[in-house]
């Protein structure tokens, strides 16, 4: 860049031509990774994977495979193997070079652009298998294609080797082995855990289509097969599986709607879901087998369907009075455990790292799928539909069942909330007379220890400062949140204190802006009950105030197992090895080593 005179007489950079720099092929992956992979930490380099077996998996989406197996390396490298068609190894007509060197070096090539080789497929833009190429020390690629084996190899996403046929083979598929670049990334480290996790899912989404997946990890030995016959059926089981259900049988249907636009084309909707005891929902969302984990169209889609369904079903069998309200979308959904995974010809994702859909026709679709064969399946079905729903009692009966329950708790909360503001509002400065409170009103500096019974608040009171340390002694246990009714929940008398004492309010008028302290700190003693305590507490943030969590407010304290005195000096001890070993050095300390032939 030049200088030249400003304004003011200095002289400067000059912002001209020659300041914009043209980032040719992969060399902009490699300056801003996180655009195509999200980011750069551990998330971004399992991203490599998911990429690879992507392909894979639209292989088998489009009829053309039925394995996948990933294997990762005692050398740190990863591979993925598919018995597939194989990458095409043909000179491409434009560019001159094996196709399959195309594929890996520039961006948006791939053949996922048309329907002719891929109807519905998770790969969109071209990208990702080179995103791969471009952010790891070395790829290797095979390709087994009419009879040969073609292999080729790439550094930092340059040609290091041409395409050369090496042997002869039975088969067809692709083999990819890349080492994650250390330059890039800040670990490159795979975690099995995660890639296990990703493999069974998408095992789950591809089972009845016949794909297995397998893993192996040479590192530590450690294998496994994922094959799963009744697909989604199977996986809302495996989420279900320590949970109470209220009907047997997972309710599973599957539907292929033609596209509104383009006849020609269709999508699929396949919904498997089944309602529990619990009081929270469990829904995953899936669009061409990708984990939309931000939601998007069909999501919406598939919530709107629920609430009208169920509730027209609550309205027919007279569960609800004529002028009374219908339960609101979220009692609809209390319990419920669903997969939604529908297949789409065009997706539109929200990033290269697709977690969100923005396909508009998707809403429409899944809702009126879902309507349809869900309300048959109620009409068809009376024994289960009256277990989520509610069944009519006699006249001086409350009506029975998940979502009329959970009506009625949303109702009784709502009156709780009130109460509780009222309490609030009644009491001096609204604040709970247990709490000790601090002198300073400068949120980032001041904290809040909620302690263990008021045996224990004595002595933290005594010990803290109080301009910006403020106590709160809670009695005994407090309720476990995750079986308990928001209603209950909020009659519980030392959650009132909590609520009353973070000023943050519950439920929908939560503010964590209105937070009175910057740390929240769970000081319990070091036994079981402190220990259970302190999980109770955790519970209650986890599930009502999780933004208390997520901003970096709640910290818990460790309060030390032993005080060790030797005359008038003290020393407080965490644990029980830190307690042998001081035990240790304070005997050695005291010995005296002489020479017995001295």
């Amino acid at each position: 860049m030049s200088e030249a005179n400003t304004n003011d007489g200095t002289t400067g950079p000059v912002y001209g031509a020659d300041s914009i720099t043209v980032l040719e092929g992969l060399e902009a992956v490699r300056v801003r990774p996180a655009m195509y992979i999200g980011d750069t930490d551990s998330r971004g380099m399992h991203h490599l994977i998911w990429e690879v077996v992507d392909n894979a998996v639209d292989e088998a989406l489009a009829g053309h495979a039925t394995r996948c197996r990933v294997i990762l390396r005692a050398d740190g490298s990863v591979t993925v193997e598919d018995d597939g068609r194989g990458i095409p190894v043909s000179i491409h007509p434009k560019e001159g070079v094996p196709a399959v060197e195309v594929v890996l070096t520039k961006l948006h090539a791939g053949g996922k652009f048309d329907d002719q080789a891929y109807k519905v497929s998770g790969g969109l833009h071209g990208v990702g298998v080179s995103c791969v190429n471009a952010l790891s020390t070395r790829l290797h690629v095979a390709v087994h294609k009419d009879g040969k084996v073609h292999e080729m190899e790439f550094a930092r996403g340059q040609k290091s080797k041409d395409l050369e046929v090496t042997g002869d083979t039975d088969r067809t598929g692709t083999v990819v082995t890349w080492t994650p670049d250390a330059e890039i990334f800040s670990t490159v480290e795979v975690e099995y855990e995660i890639v296990e996790k990703r493999l069974r899912e998408t095992a789950y989404l591809m089972g009845t289509r016949g794909l297995r997946l397998e893993l192996e990890d040479e590192r530590n030995g450690a294998s496994e097969v994922f094959e799963f016959p009744e697909g989604l059926k199977t996986f809302v089981d495996h989420i279900n599986k320590n949970k109470t259900t209220l009907h047997q049988d997972v309710v599973h249907f599957t539907k292929e709607v033609p596209s509104p636009d383009d006849p020609s084309q269709e999508y699929e909707v396949e919904l498997a879901l089944q309602y529990t005891d619990a009081y929270q929902e469990s829904v995953f969302t899936f669009v061409n087998n990708i984990n939309t984990h931000g939601g998007g169209t069909h999501l919406s889609g598939l919530k709107t369907a629920l609430t009208r369904t169920l509730g027209a079903y609550a309205r027919s069998g007279k569960l609800v009075k004529d002028n009374q309200e219908l339960p609101s979308g979220d009692d609809f959904r209390e319990g419920l455990t669903a997969v939604l995974s529908i297949k789409v010809p065009d997706p539109q994702f929200e990033g290269q790292t697709k977690d969100k859909l923005g396909n508009r026709e998707a809403q429409g679709i899944v809702e009126s799928a879902v309507n349809e064969l869900f309300s048959t399946y109620l009409e068809e079905n009376p024994a289960p539909a009256k277990a989520i729903v509610g069944k009519a009692g006699r006249a001086k009966e409350r009506a029975t069942g998940k979502i009329i329950e959970a009506a009625q708790a949303r109702d009784a909360a709502r009156k709780a909330r009130d109460l509780v503001r009222r309490k609030s509002a009644r009491a001096s400065g609204n604040l709970p007379g247990k709490l000790a409170d601090c002198q300073s009103k400068n949120r980032d500096e001041t904290e809040l220890y909620i302690v263990e019974g008021d045996s224990a608040g004595g002595p933290a009171k005594m010990g803290r400062d109080r301009r910006t340390q403020a106590i709160l002694p809670i009695k005994g246990k407090i309720l476990n949140v995750e079986k308990a009714r928001l209603d209950k929940m909020l009659g519980h008398q030392e959650i009132q204190l909590i609520i009353s004492a973070l000023g943050t309010g519950i439920g929908p008028e939560f503010d964590v802006e209105k937070l009175r302290y910057g740390k929240v700190i769970i000081m319990t003693d070091a036994d079981v009950d402190g220990s259970h305590i302190r999980t109770l507490l955790l519970t209650f943030f986890f599930r009502q105030m999780p933004e208390i969590i997520e901003r970096g407010h709640l910290y818990i304290a460790q309060p030390p197992l032993y005080k060790l005195s030797i005359g008038k000096k003290s020393q407080y001890i965490l644990d029980d090895p830190t307690l042998r070993r001081t035990l240790i050095e304070r005997g050695v300390d005291q010995l005296t080593v002489r020479d017995a032939n001295a």
